[in-house]
């Protein structure tokens, strides 16, 4: 073994001067002994990620560091849930454990707030990234085609079009198809029976069951199996008529952004009962992004009233009563409330807007949004997304559906859909 002062010497160097220029040849790749240079340090993608933020260690705090740190780090977790940078979730979050904090006076307060404070965040979503993350659920022109929208019509203002197969039509104009219970029956030139008789129907959905060697169909309502008799009893038939009118209806006009920087997001339910000229608006309920009802009312038909509907509806002849307003106010308020960019969220909306005669293009349906399994012409019920997502049982009520709890529900399941989504995308 040759020592080190030799191998020096045999290259002309004595130890130190070899020591010396190995810690000072970083310039060349080699050192002349043809040892590897050390290179330094290349920061990576990884190393520059941002770092979560530490609660500082305070001497006699009035809450412990590390019961801080942990809310701290939930309020995050719930904060890059919506912010649009990762900068942006740490501030927010900072923000608000820091209110917790001073609003704290032992650590049982603190635990109590911190714990609203996290409720709270997890509800939360701002009305601009709502906005920008709902337009993409917003249905195309196709979708709105497909799915039977009213459309303006090119040839005349104020009426509207369905883009669909239509469907076969009775060659006398005094003859009507019960939905309900597929009876033929005929009509007066004013839309009165002309024979009084019952409409024995089934109330509920048909529904797919598995049995013992494959599948059965039977009504919901009473398990009846397809073409039984119906389980329940009408004074008389009824049609809906909503696609036969389509004169009457308005369109949202063009505004300017809000304060706020978008031009509203809002999720609306509408209720009907029959009449004899079909189905027609009897309710209308509008919530907000906060889940706030802004425009709750009743509303008087412009035909006289033939079966309120009152199990699907929830409006009975008592609401009604004294009701004064028409369709016409509702449409003048809608359109004060919307326009063509506010986006509009519900459940088969189509069907709300042919009730309150509106063209708007910029939906969001949760039908569409959770489709059925199975596809067109099925659909998932609200009630049944409800319990599916979020865990909650709506329309449980006896007296029929309520157009606030649907809407707020439309909402709810944008709001857990978007933040679900962000989850995977990060």
């Amino acid at each position: 073994i040759i020592p080190p002062a030799r191998v020096a010497s045999s290259n002309g160097l004595d130890a130190s001067a070899l020591k010396a220029r190995t810690l000072t040849g970083m310039a060349s790749k080699t050192t002349t002994t043809g040892v590897p240079k050390r290179i330094a340090h290349t920061p990576t993608l990884q190393s520059t990620a941002l770092k979560r933020p530490v609660i500082p260690t305070e001497y006699g705090a009035k809450v412990p560091t590390n019961i801080r740190q942990r809310y701290l780090n939930l309020f995050i977790d719930e904060c890059m849930k919506f912010c649009p940078s990762q900068q942006g979730a740490f501030d927010k979050a900072l923000a608000e454990e820091k209110v917790v904090y001073e609003r704290s006076t032992s650590r049982n307060i603190y635990l109590n707030v911190a714990v609203n404070t996290l409720k709270k965040l997890r509800t939360l979503l701002p009305r601009a990234t709502l906005y920008r993350r709902l337009k993409e659920y917003v249905l195309t022109e196709d979708e709105l085609k497909e799915h039977g929208y009213p459309l303006p019509s090119p040839e005349r203002p104020g009426r509207a079009f369905v883009f669909a197969a239509e469907e076969k039509k009775l060659t006398d104009g005094s003859c009507r198809i019960c939905c309900r219970c597929g009876t033929e029956y005929m009509v007066s030139p004013s839309g009165n029976c002309v024979r009084k008789e019952e409409c024995i129907h089934h109330w509920g959905r048909l529904r797919k069951q598995r049995v013992p060697g494959g599948w059965e169909t039977h009504y919901s309502c009473c398990s009846g199996a397809v073409g039984s008799l119906g389980c329940q009893v009408a004074k008389q038939h009824v049609h809906d008529g909503r696609k036969e009118s389509l004169e009457g209806f308005v369109k949202t006009f063009e505004k300017l952004p809000r304060a706020d920087g978008h031009p509203g997001i809002y999720a609306l339910d509408c209720e009907m009962c029959y009449t004899k000229q079909g189905l027609e608006l009897t309710r209308v309920t509008v919530i907000n992004s906060d889940l706030k009802v802004i425009y709750d009312t009743f509303v008087k038909p412009d035909s006289r009233i033939v079966d309120y509907n009152t199990r699907f509806s929830g409006v009975t002849e008592a609401d009604l009563e004294n009701a004064s307003i028409t369709l016409r106010d509702v449409q003048a308020v809608l359109l004060s409330m919307f326009s063509t960019e506010t986006i509009l969220i519900g459940h088969s909306l189509e069907s709300d807007l042919f009730a309150l005669k509106l063209i708007h293009t910029m939906v969001v349906d949760t039908a569409v949004v959770f489709p059925h399994r199975l596809g067109l012409p099925y659909k998932r019920a609200l009630r049944t997304l409800m319990a599916d997502y979020l865990k909650r049982i709506i329309q449980d009520s006896v007296e029929g559906h309520d157009s606030s709890e649907d809407a707020r529900a439309c909402m709810e399941l944008m709001i857990w859909k978007i933040k679900e989504d962000a989850k995977v995308k990060r």
